[in-house]
Formats: structure tokens, C-alpha cells, sequence
């Protein structure tokens, strides 16, 4: 089992940026692919990106492609997610979440293939 902490949430003007992490404790980070999602006000929770534990293998949502970046650092349990380029309709809550399986080669794109989450941070991009 692990647990995850997002922070870095906020309130941005559109086209600024902001970086989110996700600090995740537990023995098992290097081995697990990591995700985010969001969530915006009346929406169900969407994917936005991937990564696989190596970091080889990356996948994001359409709609953030080029202006979204992941990333992770095992040495200190992180995965890091960098907006660019923000829009109004990138506000929501950013979700943090594990995979269920280890060493899945495939960033895994599908809610259902994690199986532990954070508690959120809240992205704002005011126009």
C-alpha cells in the first residue's frame, strides 16, 4: 500500500504555468507506473498523463499534449506534473495516483488500472 500527497496547487492567470507533485511513500514507487487525473466542477474525473516506472513510457490526454509535462524522480519518491500554456478549462482538482500492477512497461491511461490516490490539489486559471 502506499500514500500519496500532492501539493503545488493554485491559482494561475491563463498562459502562466505551475508545476503539481506528488510525494509518495512506500517501498514500492520505483516500481510503479504514476498517473494524473482531474476533476473540474461537474465533470467525472478524466486521465491527463502517465508515466511507467522506468520513464520510458509516457501518455497524455489530448487535450494537454505539448503543454503538459511528467516526470519522476525515484530518489525521492516524486512525480511531477508541469502545466504550461494554462486555460481557463484546465481548472480542477489534480489527482495523484499509483498503479496497481508493477513494472508495467505501458503508462497505463485508464482509472481503473490505479489503485491508490491522493487527495487532490486545486488548479485555478483565471481568465
Amino acid at each position: 500500500q502506499v500514500q500519496l500527497a500532492e501539493s503545488g496547487g493554485g491559482l494561475v492567470q491563463a498562459g502562466g504555468s505551475l508545476r503539481v507533485s506528488c510525494v509518495v511513500s512506500g517501498r514500492t514507487f520505483s516500481r510503479l507506473a504514476m498517473g494524473w487525473f482531474r476533476q473540474a466542477p461537474g465533470k467525472e474525473r478524466e486521465f491527463v498523463a502517465a508515466i511507467s516506472w522506468s520513464g520510458y513510457s509516457v501518455n497524455y490526454a489530448d487535450s494537454v499534449k505539448g503543454r503538459f509535462t511528467i516526470s519522476r524522480e525515484n530518489a525521492v519518491k516524486t512525480v511531477y506534473l508541469q502545466l504550461n500554456s494554462l486555460k481557463v478549462e484546465d481548472t480542477a482538482i489534480y489527482y495523484c495516483a499509483a498503479d496497481r500492477a508493477e513494472f508495467r512497461h505501458i503508462a497505463p491511461m485508464t482509472a481503473v488500472d490505479f489503485g491508490s490516490w491522493g487527495q487532490g490539489t486545486q488548479v485555478t486559471v483565471s481568465s
